[in-house]
């Protein structure tokens, strides 16, 4: 029996959805009917997230075998204690909230130096002597402001161009 008809099976055992498997596995709902078609395989992140919510072995998944794993009778709900922050599935949304908060800090702390150069002249003088590095007068506090929107940008445009 070919992995996408085990998969089906052991949804239909457990009495649930696509929908429903697919919340749980951190999935779409339509690559629940790629792989139980055929028309796709998993990863192996989520073989072993299926193996692991079915509680049956990768070699019952995957082995061409005339019955497919007898799943428990009620499929327990994955423990978070189990899984690693590394491991977690990755939506792509991080690195573009990521860039986001980089480029907004970066024009923020630009306003807040333009205006504190503005307004309080002295006290801008006073931080800029005290960095160590000076570019064009303005110290490392401009430099930092600008290298946080560059990795911001940088983020934002990584993340874009994945879509």
């Amino acid at each position: 029996m070919a992995f996408s008809e085990k998969l089906y099976q052991l949804r239909r055992q457990s009495g649930l959805s696509q929908e429903q498997l697919a919340e749980k596995l951190n999935v779409s709902r339509q690559a629940i009917s790629k792989w139980e078609s055929g028309q796709s395989f998993p990863e192996a992140e989520k073989l072993l997230a299926i193996s692991d919510y079915f509680q049956v072995s990768l070699d019952g998944l995957m082995k061409d075998e005339a019955q497919p794993p007898e799943p428990p009778r009620a499929a327990p709900e994955p423990q978070e204690t189990e899984t690693k922050p590394e491991a977690a599935p990755k939506d792509g949304r991080e690195g573009l909230w990521l860039g986001l908060i980089a480029c907004i800090g970066g024009v923020l702390c630009l306003l807040v130096w333009g205006l504190l150069s503005i307004l309080r002249p002295e006290t801008a003088e006073q931080l800029a002597e005290s960095s160590v590095i000076r570019i064009d007068g303005r110290g490392i506090l401009l430099l930092l402001c600008v290298a946080l929107m560059l990795t911001g940008a940088v983020l934002l445009l990584k993340n874009t161009s994945k879509k």
